[in-house]
């Protein structure tokens, strides 16, 4: 009856390793990617002024010359 008890506990050893794998990787992707609604805030950080201001048709309007 040795048997059962050890395929339980190679059966925990290998669950137990899954989840570290997946845990990993989870953690490895999270790590590497943005969430959608940060995105403009790590453009505006790696390159100043690459998006436009959340106001942009007060700033074409002002550039406009009044006759």
């Amino acid at each position: 009856m040795d048997k059962p008890n050890r395929n339980r506990r190679i059966f925990i050893i290998v669950f137990i390793l899954f989840v570290a794998l997946f845990a990993y990787i989870s953690y490895d992707m999270s790590s590497r990617t943005t969430a959608p609604w940060n995105k403009p805030k790590q453009l505006n950080r790696a390159m100043p002024g690459a998006t436009p201001d959340s106001d942009s048709l007060l700033l074409d309007s002002l550039l406009e010359e009044v006759k």
